[in-house]
């Protein structure tokens, strides 16, 4: 796997796991369970991956859709 191909991975590995971890919380918002510690730890996740998505987009990485 050459650099660019690595980028590209690990970019769509963010990008699916800022997803999963929005439709996880998501259900458990619908069950009510915003405070539990579970919640908690998966809002901090998003955050990062949210973070992560955002310097990739500051610097011309992604394509600009969906997670800005």
């Amino acid at each position: 796997m050459d650099r660019l191909e690595a980028f590209e991975a690990m970019l769509a590995a963010v990008q699916k796991s800022y997803d999963d971890t929005a439709a996880k919380m998501d259900a458990l918002k619908a069950q009510g369970w915003e405070k539990s510690a579970t919640y908690r730890q998966l809002m901090g996740n998003k955050m990062m991956y949210k973070q992560m998505l955002s310097l990739y987009a500051l610097h011309g990485l992604t394509d600009g859709e969906g997670h800005a």
